[in-house]
């Protein structure tokens, strides 16, 4: 029984974090074990680059089985990633790995801070990284960190003495990292946070190693251990029914955008750290050695102490309830003690611990999931006591409100209370949205305009309800923020933020919109309503020699939530030109440029993210061959929209139908990023692909990684590929073959068409191929060798086979009109030929 027991129970926390809008219940297991976190007096801050960088197993650890307060640190909200699993990118992707981050801390017990810090790309070293993101206001931010957490001890992921071998965002991290720690308890250093918060001074700092810093676990084995510590975080714990791999490869499948979802690992694992600076542990077993964990740790403690860990010894977990007066009297005593640090933090504990004990319920959940400022909202209020503890609700605080609303009711044992309350939204109530996306930041770094919300991980909600009561005669105060409760069908009791919208939102319905010539289109304009009953009107700002007819339109929307499509009649100029259009709504003295934007994955909460609502319009001076195109997706870009929208039929095919009379209606096939990774049916597809080209078709693969590809052969001929990449947008681009039909025909490609790139040049380049390929760019980042992979073409057969890793799924939604003809040019070649030689045989 014992393997279907641990399937249940591997499926039982999953379904727990597959809704991470749903409150979390505790059970008396989970009473418990927070007591015993209660009592532990000591934290741990991890620190890295991204979502993902952090190590589950040691936060799991620190968390799980040292019952440390544990936090990982991630400088950045990882913008500049791929989505696996949506087309969300930039701004929005970072919203996504935020929620993921959450979700993972939700699994494996740590906490979650970040800086300002902008995910721009992947960067080669510290030096450019630190430069982009503007080294003293992240420094700042990893100070404010430790001052803020008061972490004993600080754990880096990566190595600060190999600047250049990894990632430049990783060693940065750990740069930053080791800085701050000696700048966190310097008066003269960022003086103006020590109006919010005091110095501190972490007692010892870390470096997170492991066999692969050394090249291979031989090596590792051979080395001297003697300045590192050692744990197995391979540990079993009954009272979850899983060991600290199993749930840290939980917490760590929370990536899902990233495809971090992996199966559970189990048995003993050993994790080292190396020390790097302050006190030296006596004892190397016990990373906390040499400093008091335990309530003594604050003056006025001991009493408290004798209290609560009488109360972890003799825990009963048939009635938690029963410990509730010696809880409260260990809450009384806290109230009074000196140090705000810990009386905050383990005040906020040692109430979610009455509160579990005494089975409270209570929730405002409000009658609909948004709503404008200005305007009244019901809220649903239950207060349910399921314990025999006295306990009353005295009176119900709304943030929205200036005095409480009475109640004095008794919360009878198992006696459901209800309520309904209207409440008025201000009209000054800002909208919910991320904080760090309010104002437009810099390539490499966020505007956070209000201070105080620096680090934290998400934009604290303003609409919450303070249950005020009496539990057992002693005041007690327990904040709620208002929810959206529901049900579907098929789906059972589901959960939503509640969202402070704008009255009106609007977007054009493409982000980018290309003008292969000069003649006109028609755009849409959408409008959605935040409330009911909102009449106005639209105008679209737009560039200088672009026009727009007509110059307004008026609006008329009778219920909330419901759009309204204006259709706009786009006129670019003669020649090439791009620029920006806007769409703005007037309502009465108001005006309403924001795009409201809706972020719905079941293993994150749903997000509400207001942008900015612009468009990019571009007249491109481009030709192109060819008409049909066949697309097979990877792992996500919007490569078949951004052809379409320069004249092409793009119709994406399943692998399952790729055959060769599917094949004979296209004029070429274009492989989504990443497509030999994560599309296992290819490899049984690919003769079919190759035969196409012979007959005549062009073939175009986007990048690949170097690593899990699916297919035995990428080309017909040799290619393998590397990790070169020039992450440099504006790296030099040098012309190979420079007669070479891709860059003559039918669009002559110059180095005007190189600029304006965004992120990177490209990705994964090859780095060997055979002599039928035929190399036509050359591109390297500073200081490094010349890479001439980034764009290969073949003559196979009749049709040409193109390997590129230049980053076009970056630059179309950008807008860049450089890409589009290139990648038309990628298109057409060889399609003049294809025709003289179908008339040769028609004559």
């Amino acid at each position: 029984m014992q393997k279907p027991l641990q399937f249940f129970l591997v499926l039982f926390f999953l379904s727990i974090y597959s809704q991470a809008q749903e409150p979390k219940k505790m059970s008396a297991t989970d009473i418990y074990e927070s007591v015993q976190k209660l009592n532990f007096l000591g934290s741990v801050l991890y620190v890295a680059a991204h979502p993902d960088d952090e190590n589950t197993r040691l936060i799991s650890y620190m968390s799980n089985q040292v019952k440390a307060r544990t936090a990982y640190l991630s400088l950045t909200r990882g913008d500049g990633g791929q989505n696996l699993i949506g087309p969300e990118i930039r701004e929005l992707l970072g919203v996504m790995r935020t929620q993921e981050l959450l979700a993972a801390r939700r699994v494996d017990g740590g906490e979650q801070l970040f800086t300002r810090a902008n995910d721009f790309g992947f960067s080669k070293h510290p030096d450019e990284t630190l430069n982009i993101w503007n080294k003293e206001d992240v420094l700042g931010d990893v100070v404010l960190a430790i001052r803020q957490f008061k972490p004993d001890i600080i754990i880096n992921r990566f190595d600060h003495r190999t600047p250049g071998r990894t990632h430049g965002h990783h060693t940065s991290s750990a740069m930053l990292s080791i800085e701050a720690f000696d700048l966190a308890n310097d008066n003269t250093a960022y003086p103006n946070q020590l109006k919010q918060t005091g110095l501190w001074q972490p007692k010892r700092l870390f470096y997170n190693t492991s066999w692969w810093r050394y090249g291979s676990r031989e090596a590792f084995d051979k080395i001297d251990k003697s300045n590192m510590l050692n744990f197995d975080i391979g540990t079993y714990y009954p009272l979850k029914g899983l060991s600290n791999n199993e749930l840290a490869s939980l917490a760590s499948s929370q990536h899902l955008c990233q495809g971090f979802g992996r199966l559970s690992q189990r048995g003993s694992s050993k994790e080292y750290i190396e020390f790097l600076k302050g006190d030296f542990p006596e004892d190397k077993t016990d990373i906390f050695s040499g400093i008091d964990t335990s309530w003594n740790r604050i003056k006025g403690g001991k009493t408290i102490g004798d209290i609560l860990y009488a109360i972890e010894t003799n825990f009963n977990f048939k009635t938690p309830s029963i410990h509730i007066p010696e809880l409260l009297k260990a809450y009384l005593l806290l109230k009074s003690i000196e140090d705000e640090h810990w009386k905050v933090i383990k005040t906020k504990e040692l109430k979610t611990i009455i509160e579990a004990c005494a089975g409270l319920y209570l929730e405002a959940s409000a009658s609909t999931p948004t709503i404008s400022n200005g305007n009244t909202i019901e809220l649903n209020i239950e207060a349910l006591n399921r314990s025999n503890a006295k306990i009353e609700l005295v009176s119900l605080g709304v943030s929205t409100k200036a005095t409480a609303i009475s109640k004095n009711t008794k919360l009878k044992p198992n006696q459901k209370q209800n309520f309904t309350e209207a409440i008025n939204i201000p009209s000054s109530m800002a909208s919910t949205g991320p904080y760090w996306l309010n104002k437009k930041g810099t390539l490499g770094m966020y505007h956070v305009e209000d201070k105080s919300l620096i680090g934290l991980p998400e934009t604290p909600r303003s609409v919450r309800v303070d249950f005020n009561l009496k539990i057992n005669d002693i005041p007690f105060s327990i904040t709620k923020d208002v929810v959206y409760r529901y049900s579907k069908p098929d789906k059972g009791e589901l959960y939503r933020p509640f969202e402070i919208i704008p009255e009106a939102s609007v977007k054009v319905s493409e982000s980018v919109i290309i003008f292969e010539n000069d003649q006109q289109k028609e755009i849409q304009v959408i409008v959605k309503a935040g409330k009911n009953s909102i009449e106005g009107f639209v105008q679209l700002e737009h560039p200088d020699g672009w026009n727009v007819y007509p110059a307004k339109q008026k609006i008329e929307i009778a219920h909330k939530n419901e759009e309204q499509i204006l259709v706009f009649t786009v006129i670019p100029p003669k020649n090439q030109s791009e620029g920006q259009i806007t769409p703005k709504v007037f309502i009465g003295n108001k005006v309403f440029s924001k795009e409201l934007i809706e972020i719905d994955y079941e293993h994150i909460p749903f997000q509400t993210v207001l942008l900015p609502s612009e468009s990019k319009v571009v007249r491109l001076n481009i030709q192109k061959k060819g008409e049909n195109i066949a697309y097979i997706e990877g792992a996500g870009d919007v490569v078949p929209e951004s052809l379409k929208q320069i004249g092409y039929n793009v119709i994406t095919i399943k692998p399952e139908d790729i055959n060769a009379e599917t094949l004979n209606r296209f004029d070429a096939v274009v492989l989504g990023i990443r497509a030999y990774n994560t599309v296992e049916e290819l490899k049984y597809k690919q003769q079919l692909l190759f035969d196409f080209v012979a007959r005549g078709g062009n073939m175009i693969v986007q990048y690949n990684t170097s690593h899990r590809v699916k297919v035995d052969e990428l080309a017909p001929y040799n290619l393998k590929l590397s990790r070169d990449r020039v992450t440099d947008e504006n790296a030099q681009v040098r012309f190979l073959n420079p007669e070479h039909e891709l860059l003559n025909f039918p669009n002559k490609i110059t180095q005007k068409d190189f600029e304006g790139w965004t992120q990177e040049r490209g990705l994964y380049f090859p780095n060997e191929w055979s002599s039928e390929f035929t190399p036509i760019l050359s591109m390297n980042d500073k200081g490094e060798t010349p890479k001439d992979g980034s764009l290969l073409i073949a003559k196979h057969g009749k049709g040409y086979y193109i390997y590129t890793g230049l980053s076009f799924f970056r630059e179309f939604p950008e807008g860049v009109s450089g890409a589009y003809r290139l990648f038309a040019n990628m298109l057409s070649i060889g399609k003049d030929d294809i025709k003289k030689q179908d008339n040769q045989i028609k004559n």
